[in-house]
């Protein structure tokens, strides 16, 4: 872009290396400043304009990103895998970064990474959150059977945490030592606090006043729970910036990488290049939503056929529960099975 001053920041957890360069490549200003909202400040403040700031994504690229947002004239975030000049560089330091980066921006080779707006992703961040609380629940729930079973006792595994039969079972426990009792009754009120902060984590947010009426109308399709439709609508954020399915479906990371040399094609495994948390929702979203989705069940049924194994059938059936979600998000209709 002419008369622009591009600017790369090479981000870390305490500090950020800057570099800015001319169109021509000449550098104008480079150094260091701490990672913090104040020198973000200051820094802003005395860039030349119009300027345009390039980063790589990392875990804290975030908040940057919405701070200077309206702080500069213009702001991408770049794909870290495809930003594979600065991995493999013999000479490695910030400041190179700074200036790779900034080079990026200057020749237009800058790989940006869909950034959603901020309120998506704080509503995502507590979405992920959930993750961490239903990991540490079945956590105490698998040691609280596993005290149980090293002191001896005998028990429902069904009914196990429920309040009712765990006090019951507890009472009858005399031959336990006391100290283990304690420990047992740790691990069961560890799980019941994890269980409810997650219930109340998924209400709030299936109630939020910005996602409540998209999650309602997702869930309207057979087998899609409040749990697959907000990880859909918060991960995805915006449908249209699919064009097609297919974009769609290699974002959720259920299509393999092509490789092709001398004429010899090979087909890898699933792409790790996805949405990790997308991609393990939808897939065992796709293994329940076949008894209640026709749809979903058939392209099982076909791929089985076809293939004759379970784990790509069910890549199949999440492979279509991805074409629905699609087509219920992008037109804002409800889906509705329609008959032969």
């Amino acid at each position: 872009m002419k008369g622009y001053y591009y600017v790369g920041l090479d981000v870390h957890k305490k500090i950020i290396a800057y570099c800015v360069k001319r169109g021509d490549g000449t550098i104008v200003d480079e150094g260091e400043m701490g990672a913090t909202r104040k020198e973000l400040y200051e820094f802003s403040r005395k860039l030349p304009r119009p300027c345009l700031v390039g980063m790589e994504a990392t875990q804290f690229s975030g908040w940057i990103y919405n701070y200077l947002k309206p702080l500069v004239n213009r702001i991408k975030v770049g794909h870290s895998l495809m930003l594979r000049a600065i991995c493999v560089a013999k000479k490695k330091t910030d400041r190179l970064d700074a200036r790779k980066l900034a080079d990026a921006l200057r020749c237009d080779w800058f790989p940006e990474s869909y950034m959603p707006e901020e309120k998506i992703m704080e509503l995502r961040t507590a979405l992920r959150y959930r993750e961490l609380l239903v990991r540490e629940e079945t956590r105490m729930k698998n040691k609280t059977a596993g005290l149980l079973m090293e002191a001896g006792a005998e028990y429902n595994k069904q009914k196990l945490h429920g309040k009712r039969y765990f006090n019951n079972l507890m009472e009858g426990l005399d031959y336990v030592p006391e100290t283990m009792k304690e420990l047992i009754c740790m691990s069961h009120a560890g799980a019941q606090y994890f269980d409810a902060s997650q219930r109340k984590l998924v209400n709030a947010l299936r109630e939020h006043p910005e996602l409540k009426e998209r999650v309602e109308r997702l869930m309207s399709i057979p087998g899609v729970g409040e749990i697959t439709a907000l990880t859909w609508v918060l991960e995805v954020a915006d449908p249209h910036r699919f064009n097609t399915v297919k974009a769609a479906i290699s974002y959720c990371g259920l299509c393999s990488s092509d490789r092709e040399s001398a004429g010899k094609k090979h087909r890898a495994p699933l792409s790790k290049q996805r949405n990790k948390h997308l991609q393990r929702v939808l897939i065992e979203a796709a293994k329940l939503a076949r008894t209640w989705n026709p749809g979903i069940e058939l392209a099982y049924e076909k791929s089985l056929a076809h293939r004759s194994n379970k784990n790509e059938a069910t890549i199949e059936s999440a492979r279509k529960l991805v074409a629905y979600l699609m087509y219920v998000d992008k037109t804002g209709e409800r889906f509705e099975i329609k008959a032969a």
